[in-house]
């Protein structure tokens, strides 16, 4: 088994390989909030690489088993949480469910899809963690329907002091496989971006909100 430190890097150099993940400083993305990022996230992309796909899997697994020992079920985000999370399941010989954004509009409404009694425990599959606002929606469905959530692993986060704020406001312990600092660290070391990037990377991941103002001239 690596250590976590290793695999935490292993991950960040994954998701760059495949471009999962995209770092763009000179050539900022548009994220639907007009946030102007130097980053761009799809972690639905690791499915398509059963080599990746599979090494993610069992990392899950050691977080799980490590920091979240035997869960009743394993829940998944919609949608990205979903099919890495049924893998996971899977592998521990667990039930799945999955949460929705939010309640069915028609048939049985439901937002919690499969079967999930109160009283059990549950551990959240998420693939990526930005404020962490939709992400606790899921953590507080289950909450109110009686079961106890031990904790939350993402792919991925980008580290904002936001999100670490509200998981903790929400009592929720969260683990995430990689994050921003060791996909930076990544990126500089295999060549995908110049040292020169790695200031305005650091920035606007300081000051989302503001960091574009500076390349509207």
């Amino acid at each position: 088994m690596t250590s976590f430190d290793d695999a935490e890097y292993k991950v960040a150099e994954y998701l760059l390989q495949i471009k999962a993940v995209k770092l763009q400083p000179d050539k900022p993305f548009t994220w639907a909030s007009g946030i102007k990022s130097p980053i761009y996230c799809d972690n639905r992309k690791t499915l398509s690489y059963p080599k990746i796909r599979n090494y993610i899997r069992q990392h899950f697994v050691e977080v799980i088993n490590e920091h979240f020992v035997k869960p009743d079920v394993i829940a998944g985000v919609a949608t990205g949480g979903i099919a890495i999370g049924a893998l996971v399941a899977q592998e521990l010989g667990l039930p799945f469910i999955y949460v929705r954004s939010e309640a069915k509009k028609h048939g049985l409404t439901n937002m919690i899809e499969g079967e999930v009694a109160a009283g059990q425990t549950v551990v959240v599959i998420e693939d990526l963690i930005s404020t962490g606002g939709s992400s606790l929606k899921a953590v507080e469905a289950l909450r109110e329907k009686g079961c106890t959530v031990k904790g939350m692993v993402a792919i991925f986060t980008y580290g904002f002091e936001q999100a670490t704020q509200n998981f903790k406001k929400a009592k929720c312990n969260v683990k995430t496989l990689t994050n921003y600092d060791t996909l930076v660290k990544a990126a500089a070391e295999r060549g995908y971006i110049d040292e020169k990037n790695i200031k305005s990377l650091q920035e606007w991941r300081a000051n989302p909100e503001t960091w574009g103002e500076a390349l509207v001239k």
